[in-house]
């Protein structure tokens, strides 16, 4: 594994809800090219508590990337989305938003509000882990992330 141009591990954010694509992409980047930290929270409001270092967040870093669902408890993702992306602190993170919606609608919103890509969860096990590995061949190894 390689530390990235920043001189250290990329923090990234996953934001997600279902227990079977976090271990998934847990796994998939583990085994990745690129050192990383993985961090997971399970909803909107906790990622919004992450970002904004509050409670159990306090010492949490700032993530690099952030790994975002639509489809989320308590505070769903667009809303995620809208909050972060208007923040001067977060607005420039890259945010893929993972999501199964292939909804055009939920596109062209999440593009509008900024998204850096919007990709579509595969159904397939396989699929899905290619689809992992590509998100960390481009976002972690070709693509230069800003320090702050």
């Amino acid at each position: 594994m390689n530390v990235s141009t920043l001189g250290r591990p990329i923090e990234i954010l996953l934001v997600e809800d279902s227990p079977g694509d976090v271990r998934l992409t847990r796994e998939v980047l583990k085994d990745g090219k690129m050192l990383n930290n993985l961090n997971v929270v399970g909803d909107g409001v906790e990622a919004l508590a992450f970002l904004g270092r509050k409670n159990q967040y306090a010492n949490a870093p700032r993530p690099d990337l952030i790994l975002l669902d639509l489809n989320l408890p308590k505070k769903d993702g667009r809303e995620v989305l809208v909050e972060i992306k208007t923040d001067r602190h977060w607005q420039r993170i890259p945010i893929v938003v993972l999501t199964t919606s292939q909804a055009e609608e939920d596109i062209l919103k999440a593009y509008n509000l900024h998204a850096n890509c919007y990709i579509t969860k595969p159904i397939d096990l396989d699929q899905f882990i290619k689809v992992l590995q590509a998100i960390e061949d481009f976002w972690l190894t070709i693509v230069k992330l800003p320090a702050e």
